[in-house]
């Protein structure tokens, strides 16, 4: 709570918001209880059902449009669904819209461009769909509704004089603000399908933190998210940072404190928190970028971890998302784009090779599939790569096609295990532990092909 109303701060003074309701796609996972009696659950059902933070919410902002058994609702994809409908039954009202990842938020607007017509039938007779049927969500929503043909005329006259959905979002809530939500890191790769979803609206990048403790505020609300930056809150946790440089022996320099970082330098974050980590290394790689006051501001650059090796190749997830993306404009030929991706190592081959899963929003011709796919086993510049793949140490890159919801199907899995969708990360690379998840994505392969000569 200490550092979102510091953010909402900054926040509202670029963008002030006044009284109404925000669109919140925000979604609480089941609590249990320990052996011991207490309650556990993800860190964003804690803070969901917690009263400091309804009335936090209350004081700072406008009110969530969707009812509490909506957000608590044990079905993920009903509780979307109504999330969609209460905000067009208080369209005037939003005054921003959000979650806590960006995924959620191009994942909510795809799910509209399915079922917009139930939606507005929903508004139009007063009566909830029959795909909602837990009782608590049904109740509450129907509460809600009443008859209002004019309404549901409306939103299907703007919806329908969309082109491609552009716009969509200022479209259906002409009164909003901005979008907010986490857009860095593992969610950039959403950032051009919310630009389309959008439109003219600002993109806002939310505050920089972990399920081990928060960080930084966005104390910039007007930059682009790929360029947002953080100012850490010194007294939320005690900070240290790594060099990612070494000395001249190539040995790891010792950590520096909060006021010893240079700006330009980049640093893994070591955490020392109230809840009992003791410099707890996140594997966050930030560089710093200048000072608030005397608090440095960051801006995150990746996960330290490697996704992606086999012999010296060392490709982490953001060269996975700069590959993935000079891939994708490939596709913008056919007016096609990527939905999105995941990828693996496969070395039941000799040598071993990278293969990337797409999950495209159309049928790509042969060619241009083939043309994607060279480009992506160019756009790796690791040196230890490209030497790899001349000599043929590692073997030409594999691109396999997924039929639609596919990626679905994984969050689907995940959920089944017990995440939260509000902490729901698309896997970037799928290993040894994700044989289910390597399962889905192979039984759904519609189409695949190989590299070039490199």
């Amino acid at each position: 709570m200490q550092i979102y109303r510091t953010s909402f701060a900054f926040r509202n003074r670029k963008y002030p918001i006044g009284s109404g309701k925000a669109l919140q796609f925000v979604y609480s996972s089941k609590q249990f209880k320990t052996k011991g009696g207490l309650n556990a659950g993800t860190a964003t059902t804690n803070v969901f059902r917690s009263s400091q933070y309804k009335s936090t919410m209350m004081a700072l902002q406008s009110q969530c449009c969707s009812p509490d058994e909506v957000i608590f609702g044990p079905d993920f994809h009903q509780s979307l669904y109504c999330h969609l409908l209460c905000g067009l039954l208080f369209r005037d009202e939003v005054q921003f819209i959000s979650s806590t990842f960006a995924h959620s938020i191009v994942h909510a607007f795809r799910t509209f461009e399915q079922v917009w017509e139930e939606l507005c039938n929903d508004i139009r007779t007063g009566v909830l769909t029959g795909r909602i049927t837990v009782p608590s969500i049904r109740a509450a929503v129907s509460k809600l509704l009443k008859p209002d043909p004019q309404h549901a005329d409306l939103i299907r006259d703007k919806c329908t004089q969309l082109v491609n959905w552009y716009g969509l979002i200022p479209t259906l809530f002409p009164n909003a603000k901005y979008v907010y939500g986490i857009m860095t890191g593992s969610m950039e790769p959403y950032l051009a399908k919310m630009r389309h979803y959008a439109g003219d609206l600002p993109l806002m990048s939310a505050d920089y933190g972990s399920s081990e403790g928060w960080i930084g505020a966005n104390v910039n609300p007007s930059l682009p998210p790929e360029e947002a930056s953080f100012a850490v809150l010194p007294n939320i946790g005690y900070f240290e940072f790594i060099p990612l440089r070494e000395n001249s022996d190539g040995v790891e320099l010792p950590p520096v404190g909060l006021i010893d970082v240079k700006v330009g330098e980049e640093y893994e974050i070591l955490i020392t928190n109230f809840a009992g980590l003791y410099r707890y290394r996140l594997g966050d790689v930030v560089k710093v970028v200048g000072f608030h006051n005397s608090t440095p501001e960051l801006r995150f650059i990746c996960r330290r971890n490697l996704l992606l090796t086999i012999n010296i190749d060392k490709n982490t997830e953001k060269d996975l998302q700069l590959a993935v993306e000079t891939a994708a404009r490939v596709l913008t030929e056919e007016k096609l784009e990527v939905v999105d991706f995941t990828s693996h190592v496969d070395l039941t081959t000799d040598p071993g090779h990278y293969v990337i899963f797409w999950e495209i929003n159309g049928e790509p011709s042969a060619d241009t599939l083939r043309e994607c796919c060279s480009v992506l086993d160019r756009s790796f510049a690791d040196a230890g790569y490209v030497s790899s793949r001349k000599v043929n140490a590692i073997g030409a890159l594999e691109l396999r096609v997924v039929r639609k919801g596919t990626f679905q199907l994984i969050l689907d899995h995940y959920l089944g295990l017990g995440a939260a969708v509000s902490q729901f990360k698309t896997p970037r690379c799928i290993g040894p532990k994700n044989g289910k998840v390597l399962q889905i994505l192979s039984s759904n392969v519609v189409s695949s092909c190989f590299s070039s000569a490199f």
